[in-house]
């Protein structure tokens, strides 16, 4: 059995590539039960009361030449942050489908990124404008460069806007993202950026909004993926009721995302106003964008089978 570590994953998967790997996945017809969540109380670096949490993801391809079963255990330390270390912690491990036997273990963390951000990528490629140039971070969290990489390998994208309520960490990164090549600077006002912006992407653990409908004008695409539990939230109610909704799976983010949980369960929009997910968007069963003017708004709490699809193209790969 091998192990595959960040640095082999780094390797091993391109955002083209894996993208493309999860719409065949989310065409398909893969198992993908309900993950389990599970809270666990504590404290964070300064003594103040934390939710901590355990996630675990399984999925499975099913009967056929390639057939692979894996599963990725998750622990999510918010207060990491307090310490320098990232607040995700993981491990992937993958099995030979027709015959049990293990195949490979892989860093869980390093794959959280590299699939969330695809399937935002993948998402967009639907519901975002084609010729969107401008896009917004905000967050300066393990996923931020990913998201970008991601938008941009399917938008034309020419300048990015990096937002952090911690300021100096937003101007910190986007030097670092420069020094790479990307087209990023930070930016000290969240309102002017989003008002300036064709895509919106969050990735915070935000519990109140920062994501307001006033700001946002017309045939703007808005992407969350941060606010995973039911009482998080990075958008308002304002932009709920106005945006076109989509989400990843309804069974995920209609359970677990509090920025379709909490307004469905105030009434302010229902069940049947999101429109489609990315298994809709995928088998053509919904068109996605109808419109220039059109806001759209696509929220992710993450699914095992985008874990399953990056694993595979990792395998395949070795």
């Amino acid at each position: 059995m091998r192990h595959f570590d960040q640095a082999q994953l780094d390797n091993s998967l391109t955002f083209p590539n894996l993208i493309e790997s999860l719409r065949s996945a989310f065409a398909g017809n893969w198992t993908t039960p309900m993950r389990q969540h599970h809270g666990m109380p504590g404290f964070d670096h300064n003594g103040a009361e934390v939710e901590n949490a355990l996630l675990l993801m399984p999925a499975w391809t099913g009967p056929g030449a390639e057939n692979f079963i894996g599963v990725k255990l998750v622990a999510v330390y918010p207060s990491n942050g307090q310490i320098d270390l990232p607040s995700i912690h993981g491990l992937y491990y993958l099995i030979d489908g027709n015959t049990g036997q293990p195949l490979a273990t892989m860093d869980g963390a390093r794959m959280t990124v590299w699939r969330t951000a695809a399937a935002s990528a993948l998402a967009s490629s639907y519901l975002s404008r084609p010729e969107s140039s401008t896009l917004t971070m905000i967050g300066t969290g393990a996923l931020s460069p990913f998201m970008i990489r991601a938008h941009m390998a399917v938008r034309p994208i020419t300048e990015v806007f990096l937002w952090n309520h911690n300021i100096r960490r937003a101007h910190e990164l986007a030097e670092e993202l420069r020094d790479q090549g990307l087209p990023v600077t930070s930016h000290p006002d969240l309102v002017t950026a989003v008002g300036k912006s064709d895509i919106v992407c969050a990735a915070t653990l935000t519990t109140t909004p920062l994501i307001f409908g006033k700001w946002v004008k017309p045939g703007t695409h808005i992407d969350t993926v941060g606010a995973f539990t039911p009482t998080m939230r990075e958008t308002d109610d304002e932009l709920v009721s106005m945006a076109s909704l989509f989400c990843d799976t309804r069974t995920g983010a209609l359970k677990e995302g509090g920025d379709l949980a909490i307004p469905i369960s105030q009434g302010v929009i229902s069940r049947d106003d999101i429109l489609a997910d990315l298994h809709d968007l995928t088998r053509g069963t919904h068109p996605g964008r109808t419109s220039t003017q059109e806001v759209t708004y696509f929220k992710s709490v993450g699914t095992a089978l985008e874990d399953l699809a990056g694993a595979i193209a990792v395998w395949q790969a070795r």
